[in-house]
């Protein structure tokens, strides 16, 4: 049984991920509005943050959330790291959004080319590996990559692989007990792919 608190956050989050679509849009006409900030806006946003989505992306700096979505000052919680993986800190960051900022919609945000799969893919099918940081982020992503055939092109491993990642992360949250929680709530993980060369945010069904 759905209780009303539930309904709401469903409601909520369906509302959110449309203004996430039709942000993008506007982003991909040339016709976002951008963020515009007056003193009367930031002396809000001052005494409380309420956004309508939590975002975690990818550190590259081709893919601003607040941009490509067309967002606000305060309507995105933003969590970006590279390869959108999911660590201890990364997590904190989340159940920090769900618990005290109470976001309905959650987005596990993924990009074409992105250099931290393309590395765990290399390493995978190569075994060249990273500096030793830079290889712990390879590490986190390497579970979640698919097996491939050899009739693939390299353009097409890595975008599988990309997809792929975005799913393991995904996976990765539900699989806590707050993700958990949070599906029973009412509270709605969705995943994307940004395509840097044209602008458009797939969601993945």
């Amino acid at each position: 049984m759905i209780t009303s608190d539930a309904s709401d956050n469903q409601v909520a989050a369906e509302r959110g991920l449309q203004k996430l679509i039709a942000g993008n849009q506007r982003f991909m006409q040339g016709q976002a509005h951008f963020p515009t900030v007056c003193k009367e806006t930031l002396a809000e946003l001052a005494r409380e943050q309420k956004p309508f989505a939590t975002i975690l992306g990818c550190s590259d700096a081709r893919v601003p959330p607040e941009l490509i979505f067309d967002a606000n000052f305060g309507e995105l919680f933003i969590v970006r790291v590279a390869g959108n993986v999911v660590s201890p800190e990364v997590m904190g960051s989340l159940q920090y959004a769900g618990a005290h900022l109470r976001t309905p919609l959650f987005v596990v945000l993924g990009h074409a080319r992105c250099g931290a799969v393309k590395a765990a893919l290399e390493y995978k099918l190569k075994g060249r590996e990273d500096r030793s940081r830079i290889q712990i982020l390879v590490n986190d992503i390497l579970p979640g990559l698919p097996e491939f055939g050899g009739e693939l092109s390299e353009e097409e491993k890595l975008a599988s692989a990309i997809e792929a990642n975005v799913c393991w992360s995904m996976n990765q949250i539900l699989e806590t007990p707050e993700g958990q929680n949070g599906i029973k709530i009412g509270v709605k993980l969705v995943g994307a792919v940004y395509d840097i060369a044209t602008g458009l945010v797939r969601f993945l069904a």
